[in-house]
């Protein structure tokens, strides 16, 4: 569910516990499925971009619109690094799949393209290998840790 592109919110937060959050521009994971880089404007995340900086913690939500079914994911260290040319098939299969996913609820592609709209100079990717994973899917399983898989087992 993560690797196909679904609506991705990152979140962190300051030394003082005071949240910062906002949507991604696009989300990979790795073949192997213990690395996820995510992908911020940095003129529009410039607070999470901080905190995620400052403290290493972040949370990631990646939600079907559709059908609301969502994973949470936590990490306690993170890596940022300036997006570049070859990240640009990432960026553009995540819109695809977005305009997708979006259509589905009725968004038309020039307004998720809008959102999703992005200068590479601009874009921040944040790398990290979750340590803990949620079922966030609204109903009596919301919140349950999801159990860890050999390859994503924390370390």
């Amino acid at each position: 569910m993560i690797d196909k592109g679904v609506s991705t919110i990152v979140s962190s937060r300051n030394s003082a516990l005071r949240p910062s959050l906002m949507r991604a521009m696009a989300a990979s994971i790795s073949p192997d499925g213990t690395e996820v880089t995510v992908f911020l404007a940095r003129g529009q995340a410039r607070q999470l971009l901080q905190d995620i900086a400052a403290t290493g913690h972040l949370a990631v939500v990646f939600s079907e619109p559709l059908s609301h079914r969502t994973v949470q994911v936590k990490a306690r260290k993170a890596e940022l690094r300036a997006a570049d040319e070859g990240d640009l098939p990432v960026l553009h299969r995540y819109l695809a799949s977005m305009e997708y996913e979006l259509g589905l609820v009725g968004c038309d592609v020039p307004f998720v393209r809008t959102i999703f709209s992005f200068r590479l100079a601009e874009l921040v990717a944040v790398r990290f290998n979750p340590s803990e994973a949620f079922d966030q899917t609204p109903g009596p399983k919301a919140g349950s840790a999801l159990p860890p898989t050999p390859t994503s087992a924390p370390a």
